[in-house]
């Protein structure tokens, strides 16, 4: 049999025409699809390489410029991770595939966490809440009674004192880092939330697989804003991750297990707090008035089981280290002091304290009555109201940093990075007026899902 090829290329594939057999009976010519390997100058390939190019640069110059010791560690390992994603990313055959997000994550989470936990260098919110924890097993409160320096303020509240029980329990192994357990809980929640957020879009059959929450959570963990406090121990993702967690739970009409997710998180830092009005929102609109209710006296009670017994213990040293250090009314002033809007009013206009309490109030009222008109009724709208409140709550608090700007930025694009994510609208197959399948696209968190 005698072959050629000929016609243009479309795409990725070639029309191969091969000849009929020898006859006048024969049949006419045959054309078999070649699969051709995908174009090195893909759009998306470049765009994936400048993006991981550009983490490398922010994290060379962060390693350059910072003066804390866990930063430059991180900075460095960083550079090199997110260096060889590029690379990655430019030879690989497929754009935005888990290798060059996998070796980032590497790069830029696992090289430097164990750097610095085999090393014992650490940031000092570390520091904090492990003595934190062996504070509360020694005399039932997290908190020294009468701070005199900065590195005796434990500004979380009591439940964070949990991540430190393992330093006090353990004693001084590498297990007992808080580290480990701050990035445990972090990713565990994160993923669980995608894990709801993709079942709630799956066909019922089957037969429409969106994208592996594993595939997401690695996208997640690379990204510079939440490899970095994964590294060296930021205390507010498992914050982030326990009310993306409620929000998911809420998306899927769940009122306890969202209570206690809600309950959790507002146990960790007062920066959790303004997911219980959102959250309760999104239960109403999804599960029923009922159900909101059954999660509010959930989340309250377990909030209030895990604060009042502390706030108790020593009331005065509570409200010192909670309620005034985190304003800047303590007596040692906050290091949290970004020039942001709430913080250059507080300190360079007179009355500008009162001036951003105001405010702060009154954006509180806003978006609260912006919950009552307007209800969130998808996971992703609520994510976005919470990280509107929250951008909007930390530009105006006087003691105010920014690192907090990872609450905003994880709420927004955890959701969309995720299974829940428009991305990965579900195709449904329907049967038209005629008998003509047709396609219909649907996003898999704006079905009301049933109630518990």
């Amino acid at each position: 049999m005698q072959g050629s090829s000929r016609g243009p290329l479309f795409g990725s594939a070639a029309a191969v025409r091969t000849a009929a057999p020898a006859g006048p009976a024969g049949p006419g010519p045959v054309r078999v699809p070649i699969p051709l390997p995908p174009s090195r100058r893909s759009p998306g390939r470049r765009r994936e390489t400048l993006c991981w190019a550009a983490c490398a640069v922010f994290a060379l110059l962060l390693c350059l410029r910072t003066t804390l010791v866990p930063h430059q560690v991180w900075g460095a390992c960083a550079t090199a991770g997110y260096g060889l994603a590029a690379l990655v990313a430019r030879l690989s055959a497929r754009p935005w595939g888990p290798a060059s997000a996998a070796v980032a994550a590497v790069g830029s989470v696992l090289v430097p966490l164990m750097l610095l936990v085999a090393d014992g260098t650490r940031q000092l919110e570390v520091t904090v809440v492990e003595r934190s924890g062996r504070l509360l097993l020694d005399s039932g409160t997290p908190y020294v009674t009468d701070p005199a320096q900065l590195r005796e303020y434990n500004p979380y509240l009591p439940g964070m004192a949990l991540f430190g029980l393992p330093r006090a329990v353990l004693g001084d192994v590498p297990l007992a880092d808080a580290r480990l357990w701050f990035a445990l809980v972090s990713l565990g929640a994160m993923g669980a939330a995608a894990v709801l957020c993709g079942s709630a879009g799956r066909s019922p059959r089957g037969t429409v697989p969106g994208p592996h929450p594993a595939r997401a959570l690695l996208w997640l963990a690379a990204t510079p804003a939440v490899a970095l406090p994964l590294a060296v121990g930021g205390v507010d993702l498992p914050v982030i991750a326990l009310m993306c967690l409620a929000l998911a739970l809420a998306g899927r009409g769940r009122p306890v297990a969202a209570g206690l997710a809600l309950g959790a998180a507002a146990s960790l830092k007062w920066t959790a707090w303004p997911v219980l009005p959102v959250g309760l929102a999104l239960l109403a609109v999804t599960a029923g008035r009922h159900a909101a209710v059954r999660a509010g006296v959930t989340a309250v009670a377990l909030a209030v089981l895990a604060v009042l017994p502390v706030a108790f213990a020593d009331p005065w040293a509570f409200a010192e280290h909670v309620l005034l250090f985190p304003l800047g009314e303590g007596d040692t002033g906050s290091p949290a002091a970004s020039p942001l809007p709430g913080y250059l009013l507080a300190t360079y206009v007179p009355g500008g304290f009162a001036v951003t309490v105001t405010a702060l109030a009154l954006s509180a009222v806003a978006v609260a009555a912006s919950l009552v008109t307007c209800p969130p009724r998808s996971t992703v709208a609520a994510a976005d109201r919470l990280a509107l409140g929250l951008g909007i709550a930390m530009c105006l608090i006087r003691a105010t940093r920014f690192g907090y700007v990872v609450y905003p930025l994880v709420l927004l694009g955890w959701f969309r990075l995720g299974p829940a994510g428009p991305a990965v609208a579900r195709a449904r197959v329907t049967e038209g007026h005629r008998g003509t399948p047709t396609r219909t696209r649907t996003h898999p968190l704006t079905a009301k899902p049933p109630e518990d």
